[in-house]
């Protein structure tokens, strides 16, 4: 079964259920996945709708941030428990370290040494971990570690 089906299958069910927030959550990312179609004049690919998914999730968490300034508990609860009906449809998130070994990997491969060289790792870097890391927290641990390389190098033997 394919992620449009799957969601699909999980929208009627939460429907027989009564369960409104995961109704919402899958309908959100349904229209999304409509107007992307639209948009683009074509069906989108697995990886097109995983990166929609992972989008809404980004959409969610910053309107969580916005909520809270705001003093809305009830809204950010409402978002929370929408996120996590669409984080089942994305794979499992790489935790830091696990970022950072791919990134020490990349770094070895393309010879980077310097923070100049940030353009290359994550030219490499981003397609090995698309849907599955944030691209800011990839950038982060990147400049981190090519800034620490660089600062190492330069003090010498």
């Amino acid at each position: 079964m394919d992620l449009q089906q799957q969601l699909l299958a999980d929208l009627k069910d939460a429907m027989r259920s009564g369960d409104q927030r995961r109704k919402l959550a899958i309908r959100a990312v349904r229209a999304a996945i409509t107007n992307a179609e639209v948009e683009r004049r074509r069906s989108l690919t697995e990886d097109e709708i995983l990166a929609l998914i992972a989008k809404e999730v980004r959409q969610r968490h910053d309107s969580i941030a916005q909520f809270r300034k705001g003093g809305r508990e009830d809204l950010v609860a409402q978002e929370q428990a929408e996120i996590e009906v669409l984080e089942k449809y994305l794979p499992r998130q790489l935790s830091p370290e696990e970022i950072r070994a791919e990134a020490q990997r990349v770094i070895a491969e393309v010879g980077a040494t310097s923070p100049r060289d940030t353009g290359k790792v994550m030219g490499r870097l981003i397609p090995a971990v698309r849907g599955r890391a944030d691209g800011g927290q990839v950038s982060q641990i990147v400049r981190e570690l090519l800034t620490g390389q660089g600062e190492a190098r330069n003090r010498g033997p």
